[in-house]
């Protein structure tokens, strides 16, 4: 889902602690109302829709919102605008009978025309949007993103005001599941219209989902109260939800034992072990669909554009001891871009994969020294992450790990906003771009390197891989696609186009009195589903 902060994906550092654990605060109940405080990771950037490209924005924006499909507490796709919907034979055009009740916050009807119009907007160039490429299986949908179409000859149509009428180019089985994505939301025309890009501010703000937004304090919080006009307002038991951009997991493990709030995104990188034996009913370790990898800018002129040298810092990199003594989690080392766990796919690795190390140390020192680098003539990188103490132990570890290779290392830290913009720019050498799934396809990951990607930070280019990638997308056959993929894949690492880390277990902690909270691989929870116990 998008380019997660990386304090979200990681567990922090060590941190003082009281000397005794205070119980856990019930449920925060402000007179008869139930209110939820989630520490949501960091500030967002935006909270629209189409332009949101992280889970500290997509976790707002996905109580905010919602789309032709929603997801229920355990991740998997349920009905949401679209109370129903039919697929043609041929898996080419589908028709989506949205429910009559479906209402936008201000009481308006929405309508099939509302997703016409922002799935054209989604597309268009002058947006920019980072999740455009999500809509390529839509008939027309490349056209009209590059330009060379007009948005009226994408393959959407409103029939009538009840019913969505969408032709793909291809047939693509994870459509619908891709449709629980924030990119393909209805958006408010008549609120766009109105304020521009101050839409998403409070009072201005018009949405669909389960709540809806009343205030957004910049750096403390964002509050949303539950929305009256939403169609399935009487399963709501929250009448509010209040989001803390915390983006110190030190800080958020004390307010969560505090009572400060009910849900906190991570635990410190050594304290897991204390959170096990202190905290086992809050404590939750999830093993989700999501890949820590950094990217290596590729753009001309970068030191890295050098293959051997890509390849000399994947041999070098020691995956097992970072996951066992720095995360603590003992995460499945990744050798891939693509988690093992991907449904329908078994894909390549390093050849590398199971190599003793010492033999993979001396083709790196080999590697650096065929590209001209020694001790006495070092390498000089730089590593981009954000700033807070709990990501910085891993770039000081990769740092100490490549020392021996006569490389020397700089650490460059910004705040999520900045490092976001640094990547998007292209604007480093190396950075932290975690990815967790969107949806459960191969195709999530692989796309991120296609060429022209805006999620592709690494300015990564390969003619091959882009003709394989779009072969896997045009074939028909179920089993070949995958394998196609796979192919495109081992193109990838072949390359070494990426310094993939490990594959994620999501550490987090929610207080034992909120129920409707579930652990599901797509690390989605909507407040939607939660309320607090009497208990």
């Amino acid at each position: 889902m998008i380019n997660k902060t990386i304090k979200q994906l990681l567990t922090g550092a060590g941190c003082a602690l009281l000397a005794l654990t205070p119980p856990l605060a019930a449920a925060d109940i402000e007179g008869d109302r139930q209110v939820l405080r989630r520490d949501n990771g960091a500030e967002p950037s935006t909270l629209d829709p189409q332009l949101s490209t992280g889970t500290w924005e997509s976790s707002i924006v996905g109580d905010l919102f919602e789309g032709l499909v929603a997801r229920d507490a355990s991740g998997s796709i349920i009905p949401g605008v679209a109370e129903s919907w039919e697929r043609s034979d041929d898996g080419l055009h589908y028709t989506f009978h949205l429910r009559d009740d479906a209402k936008w916050s201000d009481g308006t009807p929405l309508t099939a025309e509302d997703f016409v119009y922002a799935w054209q907007r989604i597309l268009s160039p002058a947006l920019a949007a980072p999740y455009a490429y999500m809509l390529s299986p839509i008939q027309g949908a490349e056209a009209v993103n590059s330009g060379d179409s007009a948005a009226e000859t994408l393959g959407v149509e409103a029939s009538d005001a009840q019913t969505l009428e969408v032709t793909l180019t291809r047939p693509t089985g994870y459509f619908v599941e891709m449709l629980g994505h924030a990119s393909t939301y209805p958006v408010p025309k008549d609120a766009i219209e109105a304020h521009g890009s101050d839409w998403t501010k409070p009072g201005n703000m018009v949405s669909n989902g389960a709540f809806k937004l009343s205030e957004w304090i910049s750096h403390d919080h964002i509050t949303a109260v539950r929305n009256p006009n939403f169609h399935a307002v009487d399963d709501v038991a929250l009448d509010e939800v209040r989001f803390l951009p915390i983006d110190d997991s030190r800080a958020a493990l004390n307010r969560f034992r505090a009572g400060d709030i009910d849900t906190a995104d991570s635990v410190p990188q050594g304290r897991i072990e204390w959170a096990r034996e202190n905290l086992p009913d809050a404590l939750h370790e999830t093993p989700i669909l999501a890949t820590f990898y950094f990217a290596f800018n590729q753009r001309p002129g970068s030191v890295l554009n050098d293959r051997r040298i890509r390849e000399a810092l994947n041999l070098a990199l020691r995956r097992d001891v970072i996951t066992s003594q720095i995360t603590k989690l003992n995460q499945p080392s990744a050798f891939s871009v693509v988690p093992t766990a991907i449904s329908d796919y078994d894909g390549p690795q390093f050849d590398f994969a199971e190599q003793p190390m010492d033999e993979r140390l001396i083709r790196a020192r080999e590697l650096i020294e065929e590209a001209g680098y020694s001790s006495e003539n070092p390498l000089h990188l730089t590593i981009d992450y954000i700033t807070n103490p709990d990501t910085k132990r891993i770039p000081v570890a990769l740092a100490a790990m490549w020392k021996p290779l006569g490389i020397d290392v700089t650490l460059t830290n910004s705040d999520a906003a900045v490092y976001y913009a640094k990547l998007r720019e292209g604007n480093f050498e190396i950075g932290m771009a975690p990815w967790i799934a969107d949806y459960d396809d191969a195709s999530n990951f692989l796309d991120l390197f296609r060429s022209g990607v805006p999620n592709n930070h690494g300015g990564y280019s390969n003619a091959d891989y882009d003709a394989m990638m779009a072969r896997a997308s045009n074939e028909l056959d179920l089993d070949e696609r995958p394998r196609l993929m796979a192919n495109a894949e081992a193109i990838l690492l072949d390359d070494y186009a990426m310094l993939p880390l490990y594959f994620y277990v999501k550490a987090k902690l929610v207080s034992p009195t909120l129920e409707g909270w579930q652990e599901n691989p797509m690390d989605t929870h909507p407040s939607r589903w939660m309320h607090f116990s009497d208990n």
